[in-house]
């Protein structure tokens, strides 16, 4: 099969490849790049364990081709640390609250998570469970995950977190 050339722009960095055109976006980023914290789970759309942002959009990458992503600019999870190395306030979120029990939807929900805080930096409760509800995560309950978004978004804001009373 003949293959197409492609560049984009990944974590703010330029890449390019050949591809055929039915490679899916989730193996191109995986196999060519090398970025493996892009999960494959269900391959359908439905667990969202293969969110990226592309082009301030949130997008499952299992269902998109590579050649639909050409010249646009991604941020996988990879993307999401602070430009020096460390943890962002999203990531710090996720290990302070306990955000995460397995791993497998994490780097996904850390994506969608960081478009909803760009979208809305102060989101309440219903607001997150509402703007992450296209991510299944089989372990955690949820309610973690959202602790660590509004942690997130407390810490982004300059104020201080306040965890609701049990």
């Amino acid at each position: 099969m003949a293959k197409t050339h492609v560049t984009m722009k990944v974590n703010g960095a330029e890449v390019e490849g050949l591809v055929e055109p039915r490679t899916l976006l989730v193996h191109f980023i995986r196999e060519n790049l090398q970025l493996t914290g892009t999960h494959i789970g269900c391959e359908t759309t439905h667990c969202g364990a293969c969110t990226v942002d592309i082009d301030g959009m949130s997008v499952k990458s299992c269902t998109m081709f590579a050649v639909q992503a050409d010249g646009s600019d991604i941020i996988t999870v990879e993307g999401i640390a602070n430009a020096d190395g460390t943890l962002s306030a999203l990531q710090e979120g996720f290990r302070m609250m306990h955000g995460l029990q397995c791993g497998f939807c994490t780097p996904g929900m850390i994506v969608r998570a960081h478009r909803l805080l760009k979208e809305n930096p102060s989101p309440s409760e219903p607001e997150i469970r509402m703007g992450i509800s296209g991510n299944i995560c089989r372990c955690t309950g949820y309610q973690n995950i959202v602790k660590a978004i509004q942690y997130a978004s407390a810490k982004i804001n300059g104020v201080e977190f306040q965890e609701a009373a049990e």
